[in-house]
C-alpha cells in the first residue's frame, strides 16, 4: 500500500473535519468534492461568496459540503473578540480585529482554534508566510515548542531506507537558520510526525559538514552539536545521534568508522538538516535523481495542525495532503 493509501485509509478511519479557506479556487472545489466523495472526513468546509463558489464548481455536485461566508458569518462577533484578545498586547483595536477575522485564513484558523474545525489546509492561492502567519497568530505552537517548522515524507520505493522506504526530512520549508534550541524542536517534532505518519519508531540524525567535531569549532556545527544536547535533554528516550555527515548517518560502514557506537548504526528514518539551503537543496535531488516521491510539505509543531499547499499544487496534492493533516490531527 502507497503512502496516499495508507494516509486515505487513516483519515476515513478517523473522520476529522477539516476547512479549505480557499473556497473559491478550483483545485480547491475539486478537492474538497473528491474528499465527500471518498468518505474521508466526517465535515468539509469550503470558506467564500457561496454564489462564486458554485460559478466555479461549474456543476460539480457540492452535496455534503458546507459553506461558510466569513464575511456574514453569525461566528464574526465571537471570532472578532476572541482574536482582540489574542492580539490586543501588540496593538490591535477591537475594531481592527472585526475587519481582520473576515480575512478567510484568519477565519480558517479561528474554527481551528475553537473547535469547530479539527485542521485547516490552505495555500493554493496564498503564500507560504501568510498560511504561517495566521497558523502562529491564532493557533500557535504546540505545549513544550516555540519553534513551527516542516516535514516532508520521502519514498525511497528503496527498503534499504527508512522503514520501508519511507524517512522524514526536516525542515526544507520554514526556518533559513534555525538556533539550536529550534533544530532541537524540530527534531523532536519531525521525530512525532514520523512516527505518526509512517507507524514506526523515529531515529534521528541531525546533519551537518561535521562528524562527530572532524569539521573543528565552526559556529554551524557546534550549534548542531548543542541541538543534540538540548534534544537528550528533552526527549531522553528518544533515538538520535549528531553531528553527523549524510553518508555517516546513513552507511553503516561509514557510520562505524566515523562515529563507531552510535546509537542509529543502519536504522535512520528521520533526517534534520542543519538549515533551510541543505534541506531544500536536499529533498529535491533526492526527488529527482532518485525518482523518489516527495509528500508535503507538512506543517509541525502547532497547538493543531495545518497544512500549507504549493501554489502549483493539483486535486490530489490537495487530497492527500488534506488527509495527512488530519491524520496528525487524530494525535500523532
Amino acid at each position: 500500500m502507497s503512502f496516499t493509501e495508507k494516509m486515505k485509509e487513516k483519515a476515513k478511519k478517523l473522520q476529522k473535519r477539516i476547512v479549505l479557506p480557499e473556497g473559491s479556487e478550483e483545485r480547491t472545489i475539486g478537492a474538497a468534492v473528491q474528499l465527500v466523495k471518498q468518505g474521508l472526513a466526517r465535515e468539509v468546509t469550503l470558506l467564500g461568496a457561496e454564489a462564486e463558489i458554485r460559478k466555479n464548481a461549474k456543476g460539480a455536485d457540492l452535496t455534503g459540503i458546507r459553506i461558510i461566508n466569513p464575511e456574514t458569518s453569525e461566528w464574526n462577533r465571537d471570532f472578532a473578540a476572541e482574536y482582540y484578545e489574542l492580539r490586543k498586547s501588540k496593538g490591535m483595536t477591537a475594531e481592527q480585529a472585526a475587519k481582520d477575522i473576515r480575512q478567510f485564513l484568519r477565519f480558517g484558523a479561528m474554527m481551528v482554534r475553537t473547535g469547530k474545525a479539527d485542521t485547516l489546509v490552505s495555500g493554493a492561492l496564498s503564500a507560504t508566510a501568510d498560511v504561517l502567519r495566521a497558523g502562529l497568530t491564532i493557533i500557535g505552537t504546540a505545549p513544550g515548542t516555540k519553534t513551527a517548522s516542516s516535514c516532508f515524507v520521502i519514498d525511497t520505493h528503496n527498503d534499504q531506507w527508512g522503514a520501508g522506504g519511507l524517512m522524514v526530512f526536516a525542515d526544507c520549508a520554514v526556518i533559513p537558520v534555525p538556533t539550536a534550541d529550534q533544530l532541537s524542536d524540530i527534531a523532536i517534532a519531525s521525530a512525532k510526525s514520523f512516527k505518526g505518519l509512517v507507524g514506526a519508531e523515529p531515529v534521528v540524525a541531525m546533519l551537518s559538514f561535521s562528524t562527530k567535531g572532524s569539521g573543528g569549532n565552526n559556529e554551524n556545527v557546534l550549534r548542531v552539536q548543542e541541538a543534540v544536547k538540548i534534544t537528550a535533554q528533552k526527549a531522553p528516550d528518544l533515538v538520535i545521534d549528531g553531528e553527523l555527515q549524510a553518508d555517516a548517518a546513513l552507511v553503516p560502514s561509514v557510520t562505524a568508522r566515523k562515529a563507531p557506537g552510535s546509537p542509529v548504526t543502519g536504522r535512520v528514518n528521520t533526517l534534520v538538516f542543519p538549515c533551510l539551503d541543505a534541506g531544500n537543496i536536499s529533498y529535491k535531488l533526492v526527488q529527482r535523481l532518485a525518482r523518489a516521491d516527495a509528500f508535503g510539505p507538512f506543517l509541525q509543531g502547532f497547538a493543531k495542525p495545518l497544512s500549507d499547499l504549493s501554489r502549483g499544487c493539483s486535486v490530489d496534492d490537495i487530497v492527500t495532503t488534506a488527509c495527512v493533516t488530519m491524520v496528525q490531527a487524530g494525535g500523532i
